[in-house]
């Protein structure tokens, strides 16, 4: 079947590694890393992954905390260079993580206007999907006040919204579902299957197995930085739960 679809993304035999302190603090400062040579260790957080993704498919990502799950979606978006191997894509990826930076100073209202204008949207466009991003979001009667003063899960919330303002031929959701009430996460995973459905591809990073049942057609399992396994939702998150 993924034959007579065409790929939209191209993942082929990447390898991703960083470099931390003893601490655990990331070694990005020059003059610090040569001061600090001897705590320096290299963490190797994708080891030779491959696969690729077609159009029309929801893609789950699966796998235990610091598997490697949120570092291959940053190298898919682009915002991870790879130390071997490469990412091909049809075309820019949108990633979507709730640790995404919002400006806390501005209102809500105004972060709808700069995050529409940021995907690529007209003044206009996104006048005109205003009501439907701040409906959807549920945050209406705060969509005045600064972002400082929303909850995490509010700001979450406004972010997911604007983000599926609009159709993305690829989507990261990284963590976004676990925000939000039972009916957010009902609209929100109604939302990747319109998506999917309009020929987008989809992937979603969740600890929510339910979610992962619910919306994706396809299941990746990463552990320690490996493709563990890859198929059917069913199957891949029977084996993973097994393996806990």
């Amino acid at each position: 079947m993924n034959e007579q679809r065409k790929p939209t993304i191209v993942v082929d035999d990447i390898h991703v590694q960083y470099k931390t302190f003893a601490s655990g603090k990331a070694a990005s400062d020059r003059r610090s890393l040569m001061q600090r040579q001897r705590g320096v260790r290299i963490v190797k957080a994708i080891k030779g992954v491959s696969f690729a993704a077609y159009e029309g498919e929801s893609i789950g990502v699966i796998g235990h905390n610091g598997s490697g799950k949120s570092t291959l979606m940053r190298a898919i978006a682009g915002l991870q260079q790879p130390v071997k191997g490469a990412v091909y894509s049809a075309s820019r990826p949108a990633l979507l993580g709730v640790n995404a930076a919002l400006i806390n100073d501005l209102t809500g209202e105004k972060n709808v206007m700069l995050g529409g204008l940021a995907l690529g949207m007209t003044p206009d466009e996104v006048a005109s999907r205003r009501e439907g991003i701040i409906e959807f979001s549920g945050i209406r009667e705060f969509i005045d006040m600064p972002m400082k003063a929303y909850s995490s899960g509010m700001a979450a919330r406004l972010r997911f919204s604007i983000a599926i303002s609009r159709d993305h031929q690829i989507l990261l959701v990284d963590e976004a579902l676990a925000v939000g009430d039972k009916d957010f996460r009902a609209k929100s995973e109604q939302r990747i299957r319109e998506l999917r459905q309009q020929a987008g591809t989809v992937f979603l990073v969740s600890h929510s197995m339910r979610s992962i049942m619910d919306t994706c057609t396809r299941v990746l399992w990463i552990d320690h930085g490996e493709l563990k396994m890859d198929g059917d939702p069913k199957e891949v998150v029977r084996a993973y739960k097994k393996s806990k």
